[in-house]
């Protein structure tokens, strides 16, 4: 058991390789925080190449006056310099105001909640890795909770975001509405495209909301947070930098003259 737990920590947190759907549990794993051994409530689990953890031993272990209350169906947490909510079912966490993404979502065993050690260890500010000698997930504290969204999320940046993502898939799942604005951004940093968020939404005969006039209907609660998910790092749609929806536009230009990445919701999306 314990070789079958190195390898899959070793392929999810180095190298990066597929593990199976199920959850492979890691009895008599360690985690390490300060160099001291963690107590945890919950083994180890590992889900589609992700580590997850009981998430309230790793807080009071790097943060030993913190608090957490259960309210409003989620845990509030609580400590110096830090705002958490951590929800069951949901695919993110709120750190400061924060959008932290995890495709699989936050996990419960017990009654325990468990999120992906890196996502954690983001919001809390640590560092983390993987001691394959000692069969360890090791966290160091570095530079303190995570910057708010106040500092991090550009006012503007997520308006239009959180505008384009509403107009084009406002009725889509989450991931279809990370995934338009993982487009809109992957142009931004192409230099085929404009360099803003504005200036690539706004390219004449790009985006149909522009031309129609959807684009300044109120972005709904979700395409909001899509968009600081987006901002935050989270992807669904790789380097794709088109989209159609096939339904009406079952001949389009870029399913004929882009590489196709993935089809999410309605849309199909390409390089």
């Amino acid at each position: 058991m314990k070789k079958l737990l190195t390898l899959a920590l070793t392929l999810c947190l180095v190298t990066g390789l597929a593990l199976p759907a199920t959850a492979i549990e890691g009895d008599g794993l360690d985690i390490i925080v300060n160099d001291t051994v963690v107590a945890m409530d919950t083994p180890v689990q590992i889900w589609n190449q992700v580590t997850y953890v009981s998430y309230w031993p790793v807080v009071q272990a790097l943060y030993p006056d913190a608090t957490a209350v259960w309210e409003n169906d989620r845990a509030m947490i609580a400590a110096p310099g830090l705002q958490m909510e951590i929800r069951p079912g949901l695919k993110y966490l709120v750190a400061n105001g924060r959008y932290l993404y995890m495709p699989d979502g936050v996990r419960t065993d017990n009654g325990n909640l468990l999120v992906p050690v890196r996502v954690l260890a983001a919001a809390l500010g640590a560092d983390v890795a993987w001691d394959p000698i000692g069969n360890h997930v090791v966290l160091t504290a570095a530079t303190g909770p995570i910057t708010s969204g106040d500092i991090a999320y550009q006012e503007d940046v997520v308006y239009w975001l959180s505008h384009i993502i509403n107009a084009e898939s406002g009725n889509q799942p989450l991931e279809g509405k990370i995934a338009v604005g993982n487009v809109v951004l992957n142009r931004v940093a192409n230099p085929r495209f404009p360099g803003t968020v504005y200036e690539v939404i706004f390219q004449r005969g790009q985006f149909t909301p522009v031309s129609n006039g959807s684009i300044n209907l109120t972005p709904n609660a979700e395409s909001v947070i899509a968009a600081k998910l987006c901002l935050d790092g989270a992807n669904t749609a790789g380097n794709a930098l088109y989209f159609i929806n096939p339904r009406y536009s079952p001949n389009s230009w870029a399913s004929r003259n882009r590489p196709y990445v993935a089809t999410i919701g309605a849309h199909a999306f390409y390089a």
